[in-house]
């Protein structure tokens, strides 16, 4: 049985527990009930192996200042619970089950309660008891199915588990599951993207590096960078940062990192665009997959406000539309950026397709674009295949940045690579979900990424092959005799007849004119006050195939032979 099976018959049978919910409960509310149980009962059984040790501490500096430091050192682990009760012993006393289950969560150190505060649980507790189907919950997850401990789940499994529930949690409630978290394989490659050619990271000893992710959801892609740095060089650290605004996915990442040993008061929750946790702080690495086609309109009054600061804030190079905050994601990812000449950072960020083209020349989407290539800090665009997330079938992208481009081969350079057909079907869809990215895609990919040279599916282009200066063409106003009229003794525009043209910034703007307008319309000028500089990157236009429309005669062919089946099968229905 392979770790993806694995995984998804253990999600579903900790899921199966929902069965006891019925009637009480909706199934679209099921996920608000077995998710933070989940969580809980991961607590619990980590904490099983030291918990009379703990208990017994407890006993001696439940006075002390210090306490929750020593508890700590006992339990062996960044939490501990210091009620009486377990799962089990919760059974023993089923008349008191609610007043005792609210010890054993009030026992919980404080971080813990933190984050079962987020699932906003209580209320579920009282209608459960009420109900009285609490102590017929708890004894579930007592059983075989939910056993929890680190020894039969490892904290890897333990994530995919999570991310499983929450998918089916969120198929039943007919929510996006993809704004949670992003399929393991994908970011695997931006991982191996993200780390390629890092020497100093990969071989070094003692060495600490930070990740930060600022739609961290249930913190899936900082987990796998650390895993896989740790299969790279176990010597190195890395501290990962993140921020979240979904409570319940806040709640997991912070368990997750709990669970794990990691600093989890490096995960915080709130509104990224409009309430920056982590305001002039710099990383090494920035991975995410923030949200996209989604409006920030509830944001607006604070981003533009810090718009105004120019690049003293986040959002200097511009603004996108209201209706798409993405491209502030990865201002955000760029600001947190260190400088060069104290290492430098590199960035690996997911986006769909409107981030390349969507705005014209002098709009916010174009300027962003424009201060990215004009600061050399696009490194390689990759393509990825269509049906690969789970709650969207349409194309995406990963943007790989870094500030670290200068002497090296990448120098005012940008690499695109077509990976959209690097894939192998499912045998059954997960949600828009039909495809994976299978292990020898990704090395191909990375391969493709680390040789940087132009194969059938990497184009390398010059930063400035992007750039375009829109001209605006005016020809000369005329009377009801075709006499130009003056004004001052110049010619004045006609605007019915005014025209744009867009000269790349590889072409001298005159010799274009000549060529292009002059033939045509011989009395046209530029008025270059109106000239303005745009950036797109039109990826597929790049890798276009031209394919020959198929000939008449076998299109015609095929419609006769599809007449004879058609024929054929109303004659079976109709017994004529």
């Amino acid at each position: 049985m392979n770790l993806s099976t694995s995984i998804n018959e253990k999600a579903a049978l900790i899921w199966a527990i929902a069965d006891k919910l019925t009637g009480v409960y909706k199934p679209h509310e099921y996920g608000e009930v077995i998710l933070p149980l989940t969580v809980i009962r991961r607590f619990d059984c980590i904490l099983a192996d030291t918990k009379e040790a703990v208990l017994k501490k407890y006993d001696e500096v439940k006075n002390l200042p210090m306490r929750d430091v020593l508890l700590r050192k006992v339990s062996g682990y960044e939490f501990y619970n210091t009620s009486e009760y377990t799962f089990e012993k919760l059974l023993d006393d089923p008349d008191n089950i609610e007043e005792n289950f609210y010890d054993f969560l009030n026992g919980f150190s404080e971080n813990v309660r933190d984050i079962i505060e987020k699932f906003k649980f209580d209320g579920h507790i009282d209608t459960m008891a009420n109900k009285g189907i609490l102590y017929i919950v708890i004894k579930e997850f007592t059983s075989t199915r939910a056993n929890l401990h680190p020894d039969v789940i490892s904290n890897l499994e333990m994530g995919y588990i999570f991310e499983e529930i929450i998918r089916r949690f969120s198929e039943s409630h007919n929510e996006d599951a993809g704004q949670h978290y992003t399929p393991r394989e994908v970011i695997r490659l931006m991982v191996n993207i993200l780390f390629y050619d890092d020497s100093s990271t990969l071989s070094g000893k003692n060495i600490a590096r930070t990740i930060y992710d600022p739609a961290c959801g249930t913190g899936g892609m900082l987990s796998v960078a650390e895993e896989y740095l740790h299969e790279l060089n176990s010597a190195t650290e890395l501290m990962s940062f993140g921020q979240e605004l979904n409570d319940q996915t806040f709640a997991i990442c912070k368990a997750d990192m709990l669970i794990k040993g990691n600093n989890a008061d490096f995960i915080k929750d709130g509104n990224t665009l409009s309430d920056d946790q982590f305001e002039g702080q710099k990383f090494d690495y920035i991975i995410s997959n923030p949200p996209f086609g989604r409006e920030w309109k509830n944001e607006k009054r604070v981003v533009k406000d810090e718009a105004k600061r120019g690049f003293a804030g986040r959002f200097g190079a511009g603004l996108p539309a209201v209706s798409d905050g993405q491209m502030l994601f990865l201002m955000t990812a760029i600001s947190k950026m260190k400088e060069p000449r104290d290492g430098g950072s590199r960035i690996a960020i997911i986006h769909n397709g409107s981030p390349l083209f969507t705005g014209d020349a002098g709009s916010g989407p174009s300027d962003i674009r424009k201060y990215i290539l004009e600061s050399d800090l696009l490194e390689a665009i990759v393509a990825l295949p269509n049906d690969i997330f789970y709650n969207t079938g349409i194309a995406t992208y990963i943007w790989v940045l870094s500030n670290k481009k200068a002497g090296t081969k990448r120098e005012g350079k940008v690499q695109l690579i077509n990976a959209n057909g690097l894939y192998e079907k499912r045998r059954k869809a997960l949600g828009n979900k039909r495809n994976d990215i299978p292990e020898s895609a990704i090395t191909e990919i990375t391969q493709v990424y680390g040789d940087f040279r132009e194969t059938e599916i990497s184009k390398i282009f010059n930063n400035e092959d992007f750039g375009y200066t829109k001209i605006t063409v005016e020809r000369p106003l005329r009377g009801e005799d075709c006499e130009l009229i003056l004004k001052n003794g110049k010619k004045q525009p006609d605007t019915s007849l005014r025209d744009t043209e867009n000269v790349p910034l590889t072409e001298n703007i005159q010799d274009y004119f000549k060529r292009e307008v002059l033939p045509f319309s011989p009395d046209a000028w530029i008025d270059e006050k109106k000239s303005k500089v745009g950036f797109e990157i039109p990826f597929t236009r790049y890798f276009y195939k031209y394919e020959a429309p198929q000939p008449s005669t076998e299109i015609m062919a095929e419609i006769l032979e599809l007449e004879k089946e058609l024929e054929g099968s109303l004659q079976e229905a109709f017994d004529i």
